[in-house]
């Protein structure tokens, strides 16, 4: 079984993941509502299963939980990876939510990138800062080691967008995860 468990603890934030890349129940609880729901559609839709939690310290604000969750959630799904071998590396999926259309296109490569190609409509979803998306896939795509590309091509609603950028995102991996034959590499190698 594909999986990881893992832990971070600093002066801002104390984060737990445990990550089965095949599938399970899911918990999540970081303390930030609207972040809680995007983790659980980015979960069930990439048929992942695992615990996802978070003390932070939000009286700042809620980048430090954001970021780090990315950076934990990056790194558990890298070592759940393990060598990456026999997987089909590359995903792409496009999920409209209502009016808005995003599209994801990732490489599971072992070199990370991330090119974020979205404006939200409004600046806040309740009070969650709309720009803690992209800190979320830069520290998920750098700690994962993914070169991914996300694209969100309209909308006009925040929450919609950002809904179809994790269910894109999620998809896009849950392709890319898939066991094949062989390693998919000239190399013989994914790093």
């Amino acid at each position: 079984m594909r999986t990881a468990e893992l832990t971070r603890k600093t002066k801002e934030t104390e984060i737990e993941v445990n990550l089965s890349l095949d599938g399970g129940e899911i918990e999540v609880d970081t303390g930030i509502g609207f972040f809680d729901h995007m983790l659980t559609a980015f979960m069930m839709h990439g048929g992942f299963g695992g615990k996802i939690v978070c003390k932070g310290d939000t009286e700042v604000d809620y980048h430090h939980s954001v970021e780090d969750v990315g950076i934990v959630l990056g790194k558990a799904f890298d070592i759940a990876l393990g060598d990456k071998g026999g997987i089909r590396r590359y995903g792409s999926f496009a999920i409209p939510m209502d009016e808005a259309l995003c599209k994801a296109i990732l490489d599971i490569s072992g070199r990370p990138f991330l090119v974020f190609n979205a404006s939200f409509s409004q600046y806040k979803t309740g009070d969650f800062d709309m720009c803690l998306v992209e800190e979320f896939f830069r520290a998920f795509a750098m700690n994962s080691k993914i070169t991914l590309h996300i694209n969100l091509e309209y909308g006009n609603n925040a929450h919609h967008e950002a809904e179809a950028m994790f269910k894109a995102v999620a998809h896009s991996l849950r392709k890319a995860v898939k066991l094949s034959k062989g390693t998919l590499s000239t190399k013989g190698s994914i790093d």
